[in-house]
Order: C-alpha cells, then sequence, then structure tokens
C-alpha cells in the first residue's frame, strides 16, 4: 500500500509539469505510473488492520487529487490540440481567402 501511495505522490509531480518541450516525456511515464499503480492495485487485499484502513482513507484522497490532476492535464492538451488546429485553418484562409466562398449563384460583371 505504501509503494502505491509513493507511485501516486509521483504522478502527482509528474502532471504539473507543462512545458510544452517535455510533454512526450511527461506522458510516457505517466503511461508507465499508470501502469504500475494497476499491478500493485492487485496486491492490496484485505482484512486491513485499522493503522492500514486509516493509511487507506488517505490514499482514497490522494486518488481524487490525482484523478484532478490528470483530467487538468488532459484538457490542457485538448486546448492546445485546438488551438493548434485552428491556427492551421487561419493560415489556410490567409493564403486562400475565397476557398470557402460558394460560387452558385454569384453574379458576375461581364461589363469590366
Amino acid at each position: 500500500m505504501t509503494r502505491w501511495g509513493d507511485v501516486s505522490k509521483e504522478l502527482l509531480a509528474v502532471t504539473n509539469q507543462f512545458e510544452e518541450d517535455q510533454r512526450d516525456a511527461v506522458i510516457a511515464s505517466v503511461d508507465r505510473l499508470l501502469d504500475e499503480r494497476d499491478s500493485l492495485q492487485a496486491a492490496i487485499l484485505g482484512p486491513f488492520t485499522p493503522e492500514e484502513e486509516e493509511f487507506g482513507k488517505t490514499l482514497v484522497a490522494l486518488e481524487g487529487n490525482v484523478l484532478q490532476a490528470l483530467t487538468l492535464y488532459t484538457k490542457r492538451i485538448r486546448s492546445d490540440i485546438s488551438a493548434a488546429q485552428s491556427k492551421k485553418e487561419n493560415m489556410r484562409s490567409y493564403v486562400n481567402p475565397y476557398g470557402k466562398v460558394a460560387r452558385d449563384g454569384t453574379f458576375y460583371d461581364t461589363k469590366q
């Protein structure tokens, strides 16, 4: 149980890194830590002593913090992806401003 708590704390520390150049390394670390936690969780079996139950309550509270940190990190990645896509779309509209204009029914002036 203590190793599971240590891995959870390490996971919290890793998700607090916001540098974009380290994003791939952070994602790999998060994936590795989540796999390790899954394998450790299967080893936690009852019956528990009162001290272990108290420690378990702190781990449940820590789990809420981990879930919140992972959700925040995922939202940050999604917002960066959508910003990159909108930049790409804006660049396309700058290069070809009339690319999305519908041509049906437009008036063509032949007197020019």
